[in-house]
This record gives C-alpha cells, sequence and structure tokens, in this order.
C-alpha cells in the first residue's frame, strides 16, 4: 500500500491560490498566483513539456509576504498554443504574468531547464527591470539550436492518444527519466493529461513544439541583475556549464549545487530547492542588498 503524502506536502497543495489568464501577442497564458499582491514577489517558469503545476508544492513554501506567480508558458499546459515560439516570446510571457500577478516592483524570474533558459533570456532583453534571476539545472550547448531541437522534437513528439485518462497517466515519463518522490510525481502527471475534442486523451504540451521553435541564438549576455545558477549533482547542468554560464553572466552570477539532486530537482529533492530558495530570496529582499545592490 502507498504511504500517504507527507504533512508539508499536503499543506502547500491546500494553501490558497488564485487563478489568471493574461493575453500575450494573441495567446491566452495561464497562470497560479500565491501570496498577497500589490507584494515583491517572482515568477516561477517550468521546463520543456511541463507547466504551472509542478509547482504546487514549491510556490506556497517560498518566503512569507511575497507575491508568487507560476505560468504555463504558451504551447504547454493550459495556455494557447502558437504557430510559433521563441524564447524573446516566453520571456515577454514571464514578464506579463508578473504584472498581470501584481507582482510589486521589479519581479524575480525562477526558472527549471528550459525555464532556466528563458530566465536568461529575460535578463538579456529586460536586465534592470528583473530584481534577479534563479537558473535551474538549465543545461546550455554550444551546439547550434536545430541540433538541440531535432533531439528534443524526437522525444516529445510524436501523435499517439490514449483510449483513457488512466492509460495515459500509466505512460507518463519524465526525461530524463529518475526516481522521484511518488507522490509529487503522481501529482504533476494528474494536470499533464487532457481530452481533446475526439474523445481520446492526450498531453498537454504541443507536440510540435520544436519544430515551431524560432532561432534565437546566442542566449548569454551579462546581466544588470543579480542572477543565481542552482546546479542538481546528477542533474544534465555540468560543473562546467554553471560555471561558463556564471562567467557569461557577470561577476554578480553566483553557483550552488543540491547534492543528490536529479535533473527534476522539483520532484525528488523539492525541500532542498526550496531551502535554496528561500536562503536567497531572503538574501536578495533584505534591507542592506536593496540598498547595496549586492548579490546572495
Amino acid at each position: 500500500m502507498t504511504a500517504p503524502p507527507p504533512d508539508w506536502f499536503t499543506a502547500a497543495l491546500a494553501a490558497p491560490a488564485t487563478d489568471g489568464t493574461v493575453n500575450v501577442d494573441g495567446a491566452r497564458v495561464r497562470y497560479r498566483a500565491w501570496g498577497p499582491p500589490e507584494a515583491p514577489g517572482a515568477v516561477l517558469v517550468h521546463g520543456t513539456a511541463a507547466h504551472a503545476r509542478w509547482w504546487d508544492h514549491v510556490g506556497p513554501q517560498l518566503p512569507a509576504g511575497l507575491r508568487v506567480a507560476a505560468l504555463d508558458l504558451s504551447g504547454h499546459g493550459d495556455s494557447d498554443w502558437r504557430e510559433q515560439y521563441s524564447l524573446d516570446r516566453w520571456a515577454e510571457e514571464v514578464v506579463a504574468v508578473a504584472a498581470d500577478a501584481r507582482i510589486s516592483g521589479a519581479p524575480f524570474i525562477i526558472g527549471h531547464s528550459l525555464g532556466g533558459t528563458i530566465a536568461i533570456r529575460a535578463a538579456a532583453r529586460y536586465g534592470g527591470a528583473l530584481a534577479g534571476i534563479v537558473v535551474i539545472d538549465s543545461p546550455l550547448y554550444e551546439a547550434p539550436p536545430k541540433a538541440q531541437e531535432t533531439v528534443m522534437g524526437s522525444v516529445f513528439g510524436g501523435g499517439r492518444m490514449y483510449p483513457s485518462r488512466e492509460e495515459a497517466l500509466a505512460r507518463f515519463r519524465l526525461v530524463p527519466e529518475q526516481s522521484v518522490l511518488p507522490y509529487v510525481r503522481e501529482h504533476v502527471a494528474a494536470w499533464s493529461v487532457t481530452r481533446r475534442d475526439n474523445g481520446a486523451w492526450d498531453w498537454k504540451f504541443d507536440r510540435g513544439l520544436f519544430g515551431k521553435m524560432a532561432p534565437s541564438w546566442p542566449l548569454v549576455r551579462p546581466a544588470d541583475c543579480r542572477a543565481m545558477i542552482i546546479r542538481a549533482q546528477h542533474g544534465m547542468m555540468t560543473p562546467e556549464m554553471a560555471s561558463g554560464l556564471a562567467e557569461r553572466l557577470g561577476p554578480a552570477a553566483t553557483v550552488f549545487e543540491i547534492p543528490v539532486a536529479g535533473h527534476h530537482v522539483l520532484l525528488d529533492e523539492p525541500l532542498c530547492l526550496v531551502t535554496a530558495l528561500r536562503a536567497v530570496l531572503a538574501g536578495w529582499t533584505a534591507p542592506c542588498a536593496q540598498m547595496k545592490g549586492t548579490a546572495a
């Protein structure tokens, strides 16, 4: 018999939340938010083929008093699909969600995997208009984007649907696959499927995502805001990638490693991730840090 989820997880899911939608360049972008409106805060950005509900057990545990929003990027979750996607457009969506969710002042952008790459892009575009970015195990490759798109498209593409919700959930897989907390996996899987007009069950993300990606290279410029890089010990971001990214983002960027964690750190070591995020956000929002403009 499966053990019940721990109290901290149940409490996080029960935390009061509001759902919102903002239109960005013709697409409805949906998000979920916690904490008081008109307060400083952060936008949480998921990875490829994921969605806002990956953050349900993390967002409510960030420092009290912050306004925190997690969005479904276009082409993901319950947001609209587009004819073409780009890092620039996704960065626009993140900034639009920060404003629509009524985050006061410059927002923090916290992204996992693809979400971290979007945070980097947002820093390049909006820099001083952001309070800081946190990049969580986002692998950055030197190969041209098309090489990566071909690989990712073969993994996430395909047109198979399922006759029942149960069969679809039974086929839920992580990429890369790894051992994670079963109750967290079950939660994110439950929000990953939808019933199409033909009655079959399918994943919520746009399977044509990578074929619709616009070129957007290079990815990294020196950031005009604080930057923290969180690497999972057994993740996809190598130590060389992390140190190289920190060097390219500039002297304000720092690197932190979560021991034992795999790439999907939200699902296997969420409390360690929460601790790291609490620490960096507390440091960045402290009065002395605001006065001096220093990084944690």
